[in-house]
């Protein structure tokens, strides 16, 4: 792979108040994808936006502050785009569903680097409170989801462990494919297609143990 591109700073501006915040965020996250959370300073995203380094501390108290609010907005953006999909498909349907996870693993790849920060690229993130709030949220759609599609199929079985075994192949998936760990097997391999043939399985009642 190349080189990423330099990244590009700003001369020093005037910011209104609601501006300013939204400028360091929007430079933030530009370095997070260009060079990943751990590897630059605050400082570096200042410079970036223009600003002095005086400047975020109206605002936020650090730059694990600012990771935070874009891992949060990261979850948000997740659940509208499977929102979208849902209402384009149909709401507790398998169609929906497996668009919901088609939607993720799209989001992985298009936004990459935010999709590692939220989870876990910086593992204090998963502590803090909006970040957990808004992922949260987005996890709940999932189960709204699925206990719509049960109730509908009369599926037996509890909606939360059917949408985290979903998850669990969803997310796997997407991690696999941004981290190119596919190509040493199935270089060819269409993750759609996987998640549109494995998903009517996976919403299928849990096994249950028989009793001795």
């Amino acid at each position: 792979m190349g080189k990423k591109p330099a990244s590009k700073v700003r001369s020093k501006a005037r910011y209104h108040h609601g501006e300013l915040r939204e400028a360091l965020i929007a430079a933030t996250r530009q370095l997070v994808e260009e060079r990943g959370a751990e590897k630059f300073t605050l400082a570096d995203a200042c410079r970036v936006a223009g600003v002095t380094t005086a400047a975020p501390y109206r605002h936020f108290r650090g730059k694990q502050e600012i990771l935070e609010e874009i891992a949060s907005r990261g979850f948000e953006e997740l659940r509208k785009r499977s929102m979208t999909v849902v209402a384009e498909r149909g709401e507790g349907t398998l169609e929906g569903i497996i668009a919901m996870g088609q939607a993720y693993v799209a989001f992985a790849v298009e936004e990459t680097a935010v999709f590692r920060l939220m989870f876990g690229q910086e593992p204090s993130l998963k502590k803090a409170e909006h970040v957990v709030g808004t992922g949260h949220d987005c996890f709940t759609n999932v189960i709204d989801q699925v206990a719509l599609y049960c109730k509908r199929n009369r599926v037996r079985g509890d909606a939360q462990e059917i949408a985290l075994r979903l998850w669990t192949f969803v997310h796997g998936a997407a991690s696999l494919l941004i981290d190119q760990d596919y190509n040493a097997v199935a270089p060819q391999i269409d993750v759609n297609r996987l998640i549109a043939s494995a998903t009517p399985g996976l919403l299928a009642a849990s096994p249950r143990s028989s009793k001795g």
